[in-house]
């Protein structure tokens, strides 16, 4: 007939379009059907065509959904955009061997035939007694039988027609190298011809471009993309964070679907969740996920007892959509190596567990916040709570915080070689509270050990501290401020304590840590065990001296870290924990102490820091007014664009110290005045931009600010990508999730479950309400999790 249903009778039919490449040959046969009709109806139509015109990709699209199909490897996928020319001539070279991939031979030596192929000829090597020097001066990495293990686990799903695949292991047990044993599988075997690797900070991607050359350099090139954004394609690894491309959709606009034959995500419920996870739909390669935390690590929580805005509860969602991702959701991972394995087998070690709980315990804060006696700015006393979002805004009195570094100090376990406080990471509520506690610990040392710190026992390594992030490498390499007086010549740094909020966690790698204080409440079980996962590797103390003309060597090993837990984190994660120690906090006013675990009541001191966006004030004005509110974006560009330290964040993707920087140095001042409530009005959109979106068209990272309409169009992509819909579900799902976005009434309608409100809204039927099945609680839900709301208003 005239849609072509009756392709299959006809001798002879017609291609819709047949795309050519340069040379005029035939590249791409694109299907093309009415809206009505589901992409995928014309899926045999087009491979006959295909196969008639010798064509391997065809484009199955209705205008609103899109496959892409490579007849030759693989079923049809949902893309949001489609392949350039030259990234499909490029792929048209890739030739994706599954039984070469399962059956190229992975040894404990995969890696280092890379770094040196002729280190076994080498006569450091072949004398045992050098060997060891030999392999640390030249950097030599040998895979461990367990991670050879995930590398095989992965080539036998492979050779069962697998393309995606996911690793659980624990924090430091090497997932980096297990990842550039693998990528190195895929670039040797022709699987991949170009591999990105996603991650979700900015000292992640250093981290991983230095790793990936120190491993690979001699074969392949490792480039960051923001680095090298004119000549990526010359590279095999392409790292990068994911917020810097899915910030505007830019991904898109950057890569064809077609660019990488692997992608890699690195503690993947993180860097691809959410709507992330549209990032790493996009491209069509194979995929492989990487993460430290279990499916089951709440498996001692029940789901059913707590609330839907519990983080827990979000948490667990992410946790079981990242399985899904992977195909993982009903059966085990490609690959576990947990910390009780590491333990077992003596690669890593388990913590001494200290409660020093408060009254403040994180379950409270998380159920039903914390409620103090404050006086308002007025002098009234009221009752306030406290809610896990409101807590950084809150830090505790001179009293508290001498409370918890006093038991800290005074339980923290010693460096085995010098008899000082083993080097430790304090985590704090906020940079306040983080300064704050760097104070006390200082004067607290000075008086325990007079002359031997001069103020820099403790140093506070927060974002708005400058060169932090080079404190944190110099601590990893036992030279912050110098090496310890304690004990000549012993290579251990003297500052002993890091002071931070929210860097030194995943991935910071400093083996000899001996003590982590969590003086904040962790309300995310990833960032739990990330923390957590700071002291779990193992290391050996090691101390020369010479007596008698004789080099005397002193060797101890790391056997146990200690976690001091003020606010029952361990608890909040598993109901009933038993802890390894109970340190019983003295009270701050008057009495006696309590019982061993009985909780310290605090004096609290509360700051008031209005948000700049929470007290943004309408006020009328005339038509001259409007005239200068044009010209405001204007004088803001040139005052931004001249300010040397924000250019230099820029170009380093650090936007959260970026937008601190603006709205504490350059907001509000009495010579402009800028604020985002003048700056949204002066560009005239009809939705709330946000102060990324202003940084990134100042410096030429967006063309313009999209309406509220493109925005939800770009949303609803995403939706697409990361949930594969049926076309049957498509326009009922978009009109469903642009009315729960936009309209406040409609949304509290469906939250409170009054869907008779449908028959009489004009813009989603109780027709399309019924079409939707399951998407019916899968759209509130998504868009609760990873939409913000506020950019709609």
């Amino acid at each position: 007939d005239e849609y072509g249903n009756d392709f299959d009778k006809t001798k002879n039919g017609f291609i819709d379009f047949l795309l050519l490449d340069k040379n005029g040959f035939p590249l791409v046969v694109l299907e093309a059907k009415s809206e009505d009709k589901d992409p995928l109806d014309g899926k045999e139509q087009a491979r006959h065509y295909a196969q008639s015109q010798n064509v391997r990709f065809i484009i199955l699209s209705n205008g609103n959904l899109h496959y892409f199909w490579d007849i030759k490897y693989g079923n049809p996928t949902i893309i949001t955009s489609f392949p350039t020319q030259d990234s499909l001539v490029s792929f048209h070279t890739f030739q994706p061997n599954p039984q070469k991939l399962s059956e190229e031979l992975v040894e404990f030596d995969y890696i280092v035939k890379t770094q040196n192929p002729n280190y076994q000829n080498d006569p450091r090597w072949q004398n045992e007694s050098e060997r060891k020097f030999f392999i640390d001066e030249q950097g030599l990495k040998f895979l461990r039988e367990y991670q050879i293990r995930a590398v095989k686990a992965l080539q036998d799903s492979a050779k069962k027609g697998n393309n995606r695949y996911l690793f659980e292991m624990a924090t430091g047990t090497g997932k980096t190298l297990v990842s550039a044993a693998v990528i190195k599988l895929f670039l040797k075997t022709g699987n991949a011809k170009r591999i990105l690797f996603l991650v979700d900070r900015l000292e992640l991607e250093d981290q991983a471009r230095k790793n990936f050359v120190k491993y690979l350099k001699n074969d392949f090139t490792c480039v960051i993309y923001k680095e090298n954004k004119d000549d990526w394609k010359k590279a095999e690894i392409v790292v990068s964070t994911v917020q810097s491309l899915i910030f505007n959709n830019k991904f898109q606009k950057l890569f064809s679907p077609t660019d990488f034959e692997l992608i890699v995500s690195d503690e993947s419920h993180r860097s691809i969740s959410g709507n992330a996870r549209a990032v790493f739909e996009y491209f069509v390669g194979y995929k492989l996920g990487l993460t430290a935390t279990p499916k089951d690590y709440l498996k001692h929580i029940d789901i059913e007892k707590i609330g839907q805005q519990d983080p827990r509860t979000w948490e667990r969602r992410q946790l079981l959509d990242t399985y899904k991702t992977f195909g993982c959701e009903k059966s085990e991972p490609t690959f576990r190596y947990s910390l009780v394995d590491g333990v077992k087998d003596g690669f890593l070690v388990n913590p001494i567990v200290a409660d020093a709980r408060t009254e403040i315990t994180t379950q409270l804060l998380s159920d039903q916040g914390y409620a103090i006696k404050v006086k308002n700015e007025d002098g009234i006393e009221k009752e306030e709570i406290f809610y896990q979002t409101d807590f950084e805004k809150k830090f505790f009195s001179d009293k508290t915080n001498h409370i918890f570094c006093k038991t800290f100090l005074d339980n923290a376990i010693k460096d085995p070689i010098s008899g000082e406080i083993g080097k430790s990471i304090i985590y704090c509520v906020s940079q306040k509270h983080a300064s704050k506690i760097t104070q006390i610990l200082n004067e607290l040392a000075l008086q325990k050990w007079p002359g031997k710190y001069h103020s820099d026992f403790a140093i506070q390594v927060t974002s708005n501290i400058s060169n932090s992030q080079q404190f944190t490498i110099n601590f990893a390499n036992n030279n912050l401020n110098g090496h310890t007086n304690f004990l000549e010549s012993y290579k251990s740094s003297k500052a002993r304590v890091c002071v931070t909020v929210s860097m030194m966690t995943t991935g910071y790698d400093c083996q000899d840590i001996l003590n982590l204080g969590l003086m904040r409440p962790i309300f995310s079980p990833t960032d739990f065990i990330q923390i957590k996962g700071r002291g779990t590797r193992k290391y050996t103390f090691t101390y020369k001296q010479k007596e008698d003309g004789q080099i005397q060597k002193t060797n101890v090993e790391k056997e146990r870290f200690k976690l001091f837990d003020f606010f029952a984190n361990c608890e909040y994660f598993e109901e009933k924990f038993n802890y390894d120690e109970v340190l019983n906090l003295p009270p701050i006013g008057k009495g006696t102490t309590g019982p061993p675990g009985s909780p310290v009541v605090h004096d609290v001191a509360t700051v008031y820091n209005p948000d700049p966006l929470k007290t943004l004030k309408e006020t009328s004005i005339g038509i001259e007014g409007m005239k200068v509110d044009r010209k405001i974006f204007e004088k803001f560009e040139e005052t931004i664009k001249q300010d040397q330290f924000v250019k230099e964040q820029y170009e380093k993707g650090n936007f959260t110290v970026l937008e601190r920087y603006i709205k504490e140095k350059i907001f509000d001042k009495p010579e402009d005045y800028f604020n985002l409530e003048q700056l949204r009005k002066s560009v005239k959109v009809d939705r709330r931009i946000s102060l990324r979106e202003f940084i990134e068209k100042i410096f030429g990272g967006i063309t313009g600010f999209k309406s509220k309409d493109e925005l939800l169009e770009e949303e609803f992509g995403k939706f697409i990508s990361i949930n594969k819909l049926d076309n049957k579900y498509l326009m009922p799902a978009k009109n469903y999730f642009k009315a729960y976005i936009i309209d406040d009434e409609f949304r509290k309608h469906i939250d409170d479950e009054d869907f008779q409100y449908l028959y009489t809204y004009p813009g989603f039927s109780m027709d399309e309400f019924k079409e939707l099945n399951g998407y019916r609680k899968i759209v509130p839900e998504y868009i609760k999790d990873y939409i913000s709301l506020n950019s709609f208003s």
